[in-house]
C-alpha cells in the first residue's frame, strides 16, 4: 500500500524505522532495513498473479495465527472464514496505515516542539523508549483480546501484552550478548549472517507471542485461584451437572462466575457450557461486560436422556440391559439435579 502510493511514502520510513528499533536487535537491524526497503520496492512492480500469491501468503500467516490462538484458549467453533478474512484483510491494509500515521504525527510534534524537547536533557529518549514499549504491549494485548472466538478480559490480555514487551526486551540485549560473545555468525555464513540470525529471531519473536497468549489465557484462572479437575471418567458428565445447578433457579452466571463457583479451571468449565448450550438447555445472554449463561428447560419436564447420550453412556446393544434397569430413559433432569 505504501509503495503504491508515493503520497505515504513518509509513513513508510518511520513505520520501517519503529519496526525496526521496536522488535529487532541492533547487530542485524541495519541490514534487516534494507532487505524491506529491496522488498518493499520489488512488491509495487508485481503483476497480478505474484500480488495474488504475497496476498495469499500474507492471509495464510494470519489465519494461522488466529488458529493457534483459539487453539491456546480452547475455542472449538472458530469464527465463519469469511467473517475472519474480512477483519484480517481489513488489519493487514489498515493497520500499518494508522500506526504510520499516528508515529509520523509524533515525530512531527516532537520536531516541533524542538526548543521544548532541548529544555528536557535525557528525558526524551527515555519518554520515547516507554511510548515504544506500551505501543508493542496494547498491540498484542488487542491481539489477545479480539482474535480468539471467545471472551478475553482487557486486564487478562493486557497481562499477556506487558510479558510480550518486556520478553521482547530480554530477548534483544540476550540475542546481542549472545552474538557480541559467543557466536560467530559472520565467519560461518559471511555476508548472508543476517539471514540465520533473522530466521533465528523470528522463531524467538513467535515463542514469546505464544507464551503471552498463554500468560493470557491462564490469567483468569491464577486470579481465581482456581484449580483443574482431573480428567477420570465421567467428570465432564459431572461438571455440566454442576453448572446446571448453579445457574437453575437464578438469573444465571457468567463464565468466570461458574468457574468461581465451582473453583474449577475456566478453560474446563467452558466446553461444558458449550454442550448444554448445543442441547438448547442454555442459552448465552450476550451482556456488556460478560456473556450471561441461563437455564432455557424446565427440569421436571425435560428428560435427563440428551445429557446423559452425549456426556456420559452413548446408547448401544451392550448398554441397553443398564440403561433399562437405571430407568435412564425415564430419569429428568430434575431428578439428576437433586
Amino acid at each position: 500500500v505504501f509503495t503504491a502510493f508515493p503520497m505515504f511514502a513518509k509513513f513508510q520510513d518511520v513505520l520501517q524505522k519503529w519496526l525496526i528499533e521496536s522488535l529487532v536487535p541492533d547487530n542485524i537491524a541495519r541490514q534487516v532495513l534494507g532487505y524491506l526497503n529491496q522488498f518493499a520496492g520489488k512488491a509495487s512492480r508485481l503483476g497480478v498473479v505474484g500480488l495474488a500469491l504475497l496476498l495469499a501468503t500474507a492471509l495464510a500467516l494470519i489465519l494461522t495465527i488466529d488458529h493457534t490462538l483459539n487453539s491456546i484458549w480452547r475455542v472449538r467453533r472458530p469464527r465463519p472464514i469469511a467473517q475472519r478474512v474480512l477483519i484480517y484483510w481489513a488489519a493487514l491494509t489498515l493497520g500499518p496505515l494508522i500506526i504510520g500515521v499516528s508515529l509520523t504525527l509524533a515525530s512531527y510534534a516532537l520536531s516541533a516542539s524542538r526548543g521544548l524537547v532541548d529544555a528536557l536533557p535525557g528525558g526524551l529518549s527515555v519518554l520515547l523508549d516507554v511510548l515504544e514499549f506500551l505501543l508493542l504491549a496494547l498491540a498484542m494485548a488487542g491481539l489477545f483480546h479480539y482474535v480468539p472466538n471467545t471472551w478475553v478480559r482487557w486486564r487478562h490480555a493486557l497481562a499477556g501484552g506487558l510479558f510480550v514487551a518486556i520478553a521482547f526486551e530480554g530477548a534483544k540485549y540476550g540475542l546481542a550478548w549472545y552474538l557480541k560473545t559467543v557466536a560467530n555468525f559472520s565467519a560461518v555464513y559471511g555476508t548472508f549472517a543476517t539471514l540465520p540470525i533473522l530466521m533465528l529471531w523470528i522463531y524467538l519473536g513467535w515463542v514469546i507471542v505464544l507464551l503471552g497468549a498463554v500468560v493470557a489465557a491462564y490469567a483468569p484462572s491464577l486470579q481465581m485461584r482456581v484449580t483443574r479437575r482431573p480428567d477420570r471418567p465421567g467428570h465432564r458428565f459431572e461438571l455440566a451437572l454442576a453448572v446446571l445447578q448453579q445457574i437453575n433457579g437464578n438469573q444465571g452466571a457468567s463464565l468466570a462466575d461458574l468457574a468461581g463457583a465451582l473453583r474449577t479451571d475456566p478453560l474446563q468449565v467452558e466446553p461444558a457450557v458449550e454442550a448444554l448450550m448445543a442441547l438448547d438447555w442454555v442459552g448465552r445472554l450476550d451482556e456488556e461486560g460478560a456473556a450471561r449463561h441461563v437455564l432455557l428447560v424446565d427440569p421436571q419436564t425435560t428428560l435427563a436422556a440428551p445429557l446423559v447420550q452425549s456426556m456420559l453412556l452413548a446408547p448401544g446393544p451392550a448398554t441397553a440391559a443398564f440403561r433399562r434397569r437405571a430407568d435412564l430413559e425415564g430419569m429428568t433432569l430434575a431428578d439428576l439435579l437433586r
